[in-house]
């Protein structure tokens, strides 16, 4: 029995001879849009105010952050206020998106409107 490499004559000849086979897991763009949904997006006026007032939140923090918001959505939250260490971020649950962000200084006096839920972290 010769062992020969068969030349395709068309590099997609391959796959229309192949058999697909469905295996009940998810393709990698299902896969790929659920992690991209749970990952916090930051509004364009929230990347101005976090860079303009100085508010650094490290990769931890934004990652409790996000288990806390998805948390907190599951229990019906649509938008909330997030209280870190030396900031406050209004979130909205819903879209996955921090909408703003500013100084602790400067939410002392702020009336906030529009939230049904309330995060404070360490």
């Amino acid at each position: 029995m010769p062992h020969r490499i068969k030349q395709l004559t068309h590099p997609l000849e391959l796959l229309n001879n192949r058999k697909v086979v469905q295996t009940g897991k998810q393709s990698f763009k299902t896969v790929l849009h659920e992690v991209q949904k749970e990952q916090l997006k930051i509004s364009k006026h929230a990347q101005e105010r976090l860079i303009g007032r100085k508010i650094d939140i490290s990769t931890e923090q934004w990652n409790s952050i996000e288990q806390k918001v998805q948390e907190a959505h599951k229990k019906g939250v649509n938008d909330s206020l997030v209280i870190i260490n030396d900031a406050a971020l209004i979130i909205s649950a819903k879209n996955n998106t921090v909408i703003t962000a500013m100084n602790l200084d400067e939410a002392k006096s702020q009336i906030f409107t529009n939230i049904n839920g309330t995060i404070i972290m360490d």
